[in-house]
């Protein structure tokens, strides 16, 4: 995309939110191209920092101190939200508990496992031990990265569906932050060889996902729609965030996508008509 715009400045500047394993890293960004695409159509944006294996209270209380930061640099006086698969649960956990809707404009999740994962359920009943050794290795790898409270074994539980049925009950959404969420899905399992077995096992237990995240736990508040892809190959929970650095196919198709970045310059410009 070569277009130069004001087609995404709004009202409010962006802080993106990525989900579980990465961080924003300077040499390589999370949300690949996105980034680039959105500024050459005048958007604001910052990104979260938060760690890429802590629990969803630490994340949070470091996005709190990241917003803040954000606010007093930008000027603004709230800021919206896009948050990536684990990302948009500690972005709520933020508005509800964290005390911080009153500077939250909206949020926007993609894939968000927000009614968490059978699947997980299934895997915590492996002996604890096991879950204990691979937790050990785990956080010592993200500490390396960069991550300064992993806890990998935390985390697995804290994306259960029975970990977050709790988690809803006791964090509700706030009036006046505008909620909407989309959900990606991958056509088969060999739509991303990346993510082919959790595919195939997650499909085994919930049926259609994203590589990682069924399309049953993605949808919350104003739902705006699955992301499928322009062919066969489908959205897979990597092409949400552009992990290929190019176009999924050079085919377009009305009402699938053909290019994840133009899904991210439609939010942008969607919420700016909301006035946000």
């Amino acid at each position: 995309m070569d277009t130069h715009d004001d087609s995404c400045l709004t009202k409010y500047p962006f802080v993106f939110v990525h989900g579980a394993a990465l961080r924003d890293w300077d040499r390589f960004n999370y949300w690949g191209r996105i980034p680039s695409v959105l500024a050459s159509h005048g958007c604001r944006f910052y990104y979260g920092n938060q760690d890429g294996w802590a629990s969803i209270e630490n994340n949070a209380d470091t996005l709190k101190a990241r917003i803040t930061e954000v606010l007093r640099e930008s000027g603004a006086d709230k800021v919206n939200i896009i948050a990536h698969s684990k990302g948009g649960i500690e972005s709520r956990y933020l508005i509800s508990s964290l005390g911080m809707a009153d500077v939250v404009a909206s949020l926007t999740t993609v894939s968000t496992p927000h009614r968490g994962v059978k699947t997980m359920d299934m895997l915590l009943r492996f002996p604890n031990f096991s879950f204990r050794i691979v937790s050990f290795f785990a956080n010592h790898w993200f500490r390396w990265l960069g991550d300064s409270n992993p806890d990998f074994h935390f985390l697995c539980r804290q994306l259960s569906a029975t970990y977050m049925d709790t988690f809803n009950q006791n964090n509700p959404d706030v009036d006046g932050v505008y909620y909407q969420s989309y959900a990606g899905a991958m056509r088969n399992s060999f739509s991303d060889m990346l993510l082919f077995w959790p595919h195939f096992f997650v499909g085994l237990i919930e049926g259609e996902n994203d590589g990682l995240v069924p399309t049953s736990s993605a949808p919350w508040r104003n739902f705006k729609g699955f992301l499928r892809g322009a062919t066969n190959r489908g959205v897979s929970h990597a092409d949400e965030v552009d992990i290929r650095r190019r176009r999924l196919t050079k085919k377009t198709r009305e009402g699938y996508v053909s290019d994840i970045c133009d899904v991210y310059v439609q939010i942008i410009e969607d919420l700016k008509r909301l006035g946000y």
